[in-house]
């Protein structure tokens, strides 16, 4: 039997804004990536999700990201290296000592959009992200794209690190994702998408927009819960999966932690 971690990101609305079908999202899951309040999310959103996290017996991580709402933590914003720190230990602690008040715990941290972009190919981002992790606790596990150096660095600090693969996303030859702008960037069929991560979690390998294959380690999936018809896109993926024979897990249960 192969397993895999499926993850998304939820809570990502805020005050009376409401983004993506959480609800319907989270059976379909093992891991949740919660927003902690910068790029998305606040104080009420973060504690329903938690909730729905608890009750589903999913993992919880923190899905910290740029101060950025209105543009959901997508733009760079230049930042010295302790902001970024203090910004990661600002953002993981809040979530973690949520998830103690609703008597669940907080167990991976999963950067957001232009910070794991940049956390993926700069090293002293990537340190940044690495050491406010220690610093709030050294258990968690680092979701991090694969091969990038963001999940270099972790490993190198001694932290479990679980490599990370975008269904609903292309990849280009030097193992990044293709960028949000460009018209190939999105994958919409379902049938391709799981076709592409059968291949991977057997031979280790995913195509790129060229055609060429490249190895990439997987340990878990992420597919975006904000994206126009995640959840249906969601549900055909798990069904293709466990009808390969890959059955879903959270990383903690196939991952040596």
């Amino acid at each position: 039997m192969m397993f895999i971690d499926l993850n998304c990101d939820l809570g990502e609305g805020y005050g009376p804004y409401k983004i993506g079908r959480d609800e319907e999202i989270i059976p379909l899951v093992s891991s949740v990536n919660i927003a902690c309040g910068y790029h998305a999310g606040d104080h009420s959103v973060m504690a329903k999700t938690i909730k729905m996290a608890k009750k589903h017996q999913v993992s919880i991580g923190a899905h910290p990201g740029y101060p950025d709402l209105q543009g959901f933590g997508r733009r760079f914003i230049p930042m010295k290296s302790e902001e970024i720190f203090d910004m990661l230990v600002y953002q993981i602690g809040a979530i973690s000592s949520m998830c103690k008040a609703y008597g669940t715990s907080l167990e991976h941290v999963k950067p957001h959009g232009a910070l794991y972009n940049l956390a993926s190919v700069n090293p002293s981002v990537a340190e940044a992200i690495v050491q406010a992790i220690k610093a709030v606790d050294h258990s968690l596990i680092l979701f991090g794209l694969s091969g990038s150096v963001l999940s270099k660095i972790g490993e190198e600090h001694g932290l479990c690190v679980a490599h990370e693969v975008f269904a609903d996303r292309t990849y280009q030859n030097n193992g990044m994702l293709t960028p949000r702008e460009q018209k190939n960037a999105v994958i919409t069929d379902v049938e391709m998408a799981s076709k592409r991560i059968k291949e991977l979690i057997s031979n280790g390998e995913m195509p790129t927009v060229s055609g060429k294959k490249i190895p990439l380690k997987v340990d878990t999936i992420c597919v975006h819960g904000d994206e126009d018809k995640a959840f249906i896109f969601l549900k055909k993926l798990r069904s293709q999966l466990v009808s390969q024979g890959i059955d879903v897990r959270k990383v903690g249960e196939h991952h040596g932690t």
